[in-house]
């Protein structure tokens, strides 16, 4: 599909500098005629289920507020085990009230603990008015401590099954990237429009 210069623009709506810098740094190696830009417009977080309704709910309360496509990221942090998923969709609220010292108290046995990240980007293109997911999960256990000041949020409590001698908060963007919930659902997202718009 050909796309005009004024659509070559994609825009990632976040409040979270991290977050778009973990994007960035994947964008800039991709070699596609796309312009990511950062949007800072405050999206409404609701309670739901599932991701997936987080997402869509963000996606089509803001689609007439930008000027262009975009994108936007829910990501939520799972401790299967022995907290049966908690908190997932409530990661961004838990991490606010009781952070990862808080996560860190509700555990005893950490040998056995089992987690996961899970992200989900939805993305909005202004040609063809349509709305597409992508997701990306990695699996990991929980540290016994806070390990590390790289990332955000559960990073440093969170070990990736990838690299079981390092927390998410002990990796260097290009690391953490190449494992993560994040990198993978960009990496779909990056996929798809490279499909879409081969030009």
């Amino acid at each position: 599909m050909k796309m005009e210069k004024k659509d070559s623009i994609i825009y990632f709506v976040t409040q979270n500098e991290h977050k778009f810098n973990e994007v960035l740094n994947i964008f800039s190696q991709e070699k596609m005629k796309f312009e990511l830009k950062h949007c800072k417009l405050k999206i409404i977080e609701i309670q739901a289920d599932s991701n997936k309704d987080v997402a869509l709910y963000k996606v089509k309360c803001i689609k007439d507020k930008i000027h262009g496509s975009f994108f936007i990221e829910d990501a939520g942090f799972y401790v299967d085990h022995p907290l049966n998923g908690f908190p997932g969709v409530y990661s961004s609220y838990v991490f606010k009230t009781i952070g990862n010292k808080g996560i860190i108290k509700l555990i005893d046995d950490f040998e056995h603990t089992k987690a996961h990240f899970s992200a989900l980007i939805g993305f909005f293109s202004k040609v063809t008015d349509k709305i597409s997911l992508f997701e990306g999960k990695v699996d990991g256990r929980l540290s016994p401590e806070i390990r590390g000041d790289k990332g955000f949020g559960f990073d440093p409590i969170f070990i990736p099954n990838e690299r079981p001698d390092k927390t998410f908060g002990e990796l260097t963007i290009e690391e953490k990237n190449k494992i993560s919930h994040r990198g993978r659902a960009l990496k779909q997202l990056i996929s798809f429009l490279k499909e879409q718009y081969p030009y």
